[in-house]
């Protein structure tokens, strides 16, 4: 990367970067950091990517948590807790919590639970137990939904 970016260039860079995927402030700040901007800069670009709407926290808020859901199967406390991470805003997680609807959400929980309990393959029914539900709340479900689901299965496969 090259040392030294004068303002237009790192913001024709810093366009492309945001253009390519939704960003937080914090990813574009380490970012033009990176470029060795320093702060008054840096604090002049971001308000030029607000402004031409290349950078907004709750479209990057509510896109994160649809795709986290969708593809990566995240429940919500992992990704309230990923965007926290990113100092996004409460009022923003909530709205990206929205993004996420109940059907969908509990849709998506019983299938991966059903798959995932298939696939462990552990004779000592504690051992499986704690396997299941360390696996589904480190994907960000919760704990009420996790261990009712345990049971279910539980006294399915009895």
């Amino acid at each position: 990367m090259k040392e030294v970016y004068s303002i237009k260039e790192a913001t024709n860079k810093i366009e492309h970067y945001c253009a390519y995927q939704e960003r937080c402030h914090e990813e574009v700040v380490s970012k033009l950091w990176s470029m060795k901007l320093d702060s008054q800069e840096i604090d002049e670009i971001i308000v030029y990517l607000i402004g031409s709407n290349f950078l907004n926290e709750s479209r990057f808020a509510c896109s994160f948590a649809r795709g986290k859901h969708r593809i990566k199967h995240w429940g919500n406390i992992r990704i309230v807790n990923e965007l926290k991470f990113r100092k996004i805003s409460t009022y923003n997680i909530n709205l990206a919590l929205k993004e996420i609807t109940t059907e969908e959400y509990t849709a998506t929980f019983h299938s991966l639970a059903e798959r995932h309990w298939e696939t462990i393959r552990e004779t000592n029914s504690l051992k499986k137990r704690k396997k299941f539900c360390d696996y589904l709340l480190r994907r960000g479900f919760e704990s009420n939904l996790v261990y009712e689901k345990v049971k279910d299965l539980e006294s399915d496969s009895i």
